[in-house]
């Protein structure tokens, strides 16, 4: 059946072009916190043998496994920051993606270490420095709390930047931990306190690490981001003036902060010009946060109904 429209009908992005934003460049961010964190494990697994604090050395594990988490994070975002090229044509922003997925991983495994070592310090109790552990814990609390700031304000824009935040976070809420759970000791001799209190931490890391991980995956898979919702960009499509009907809507993700569309309008009326389809595009970046807009006219009803025939 022959199609009324043709291929070369594609506009790209608010006035026919795309519009690359490149990322925010927090490379300093992770230089600093890479080198106060490996600066941090050496002390605190040093002083979690000389206490014989569980909770300690099971804090020494996770800031390594964030040290590795903020390595993935920034190798991901330098990345996202090389220039296309002819095989890679949207360069490589989606490793941004695959940064966030495999932080997702290495959180969740930093839980179960930290549930394996405290599980065992349950069964088998022993003596703990508790004073020694308050004050490499309240250290612990400075070191990621710090490097957790200089990660907030690119958390909710960016997949990448909140698994690194999350991991810093995660272990200023372990150290906090270790402080009450070492103020128990001292006060009560209940030594159980300290894998308890592991457990805990260890649970409320794995609720935002589920989160991270299910939003990476989808990602990962194409899907549509979750602060979009795909009913309400076919709305806004099917409400231009024109347009009769929408099909072939995609949305995804080229990287954890830039998105892409490509949709087939039919409009019987005919093509309408380019002013339209710049319209289009500039509101459905505007509106929805899709710098990445391709559409293609159709005025056939055959059109719309052999659309998947590419």
């Amino acid at each position: 059946m022959a199609h009324a429209h043709s291929h070369g009908d594609h506009h790209h992005g608010p006035g026919g072009h795309h519009h690359h934003t490149p990322p925010a460049d927090f490379s300093w961010a992770f230089a600093a916190g890479i080198a106060l964190n490996l600066g941090f494990v050496a002390i605190e697994t040093a002083y979690g043998f000389w206490a014989n604090s569980m909770a300690l050395l099971a804090d020494a594990g996770h800031n390594l496994s964030d040290v590795l988490g903020l390595v993935v994070a920034w190798i991901g975002a330098a990345l996202a920051r090389r220039p296309a090229s002819r095989r890679f044509s949207y360069g490589f922003r989606a490793a941004t993606i695959l940064a966030a997925l495999a932080n997702a991983v290495i959180l969740i495994v930093a839980v179960a270490f930290i549930a394996y070592h405290a599980v065992v310090r349950l069964l088998i109790p022993d003596v703990v420095e508790a004073g020694t552990v308050m004050a490499v814990a309240a250290i612990g609390i400075l070191v990621n709390g710090a490097t957790a700031l200089m990660f907030a304000r690119g958390r909710k824009a960016d997949l990448n930047i909140r698994g690194a935040y999350l991991h810093m976070l995660a272990d200023a809420l372990v150290s906090a931990g270790v402080v009450g759970a070492g103020l128990l000791i001292l006060t009560t001799g209940w030594v159980w306190v300290d894998p308890v209190a592991s457990l805990i931490v260890a649970a409320i890391i794995l609720v935002a690490s589920v989160d991270l991980l299910r939003e990476s995956v989808t990602m990962a898979l194409a899907g549509v981001p979750r602060s979009i919702d795909p009913d309400e960009v076919e709305g806004h499509l099917a409400a231009l003036p024109g347009v009769a009907r929408i099909h072939d809507l995609h949305i995804w993700p080229m990287s954890t902060t830039e998105y892409a569309l490509t949709a087939h309008l039919v409009m019987p009326g005919g093509f309408p010009g380019d002013a339209f389809l710049a319209t289009c595009a500039h509101g459905i970046a505007h509106d929805f946060g899709i710098g990445h807009s391709t559409f293609q006219i159709e005025t056939g009803e055959d059109c719309a109904q052999a659309g998947h025939a590419h």
